[in-house]
């Protein structure tokens, strides 16, 4: 599965951006979004079950960050609003069978190129 992450840029705080995850075949997997900032550790950001009956969030991101995905497109969206300054990092989303502790997900899940993102104070 080759994933094809999109939407990075550059804005300032409390603006929005929407990042895209896509592949063929990707309805089938749980996908993930990640981050990794400058010095820090790789940070789990969100992840949704293949059926999108199921969401998780870093507490970082809550009531801000909103996944979603369209299967019939193969695409997942993460949408970002508010963003700070904080947020700025390089994201990359991945897909595995199942969300379940998806900040551990390692060699054994499907990783895509990153996007950056960068939020101005």
């Amino acid at each position: 599965v080759q994933l094809q992450a999109s939407g990075g840029g550059l804005v300032q705080a409390g603006e929005s951006l929407t990042l895209s995850c896509e592949a063929p075949g990707l309805d089938f997997y749980a996908v993930a979004w990640f981050r990794q900032a400058p010095g820090k550790e790789r940070e789990g950001v969100s992840c949704i079950s293949p059926s999108a009956n199921g969401f998780y969030y870093a507490d970082s991101v809550k009531g801000r960050f909103t996944i979603s995905r369209d299967n019939r497109k193969n695409t997942v969206y993460l949408q970002m609003n508010s963003l700070k300054p904080d947020d700025t990092a390089v994201y990359y989303c991945a897909a595995h069978g199942k969300c379940g502790s998806y900040y551990y997900w390692g060699a054994d899940a499907y990783w895509g190129q990153e996007t950056q993102v960068t939020v101005s104070s």
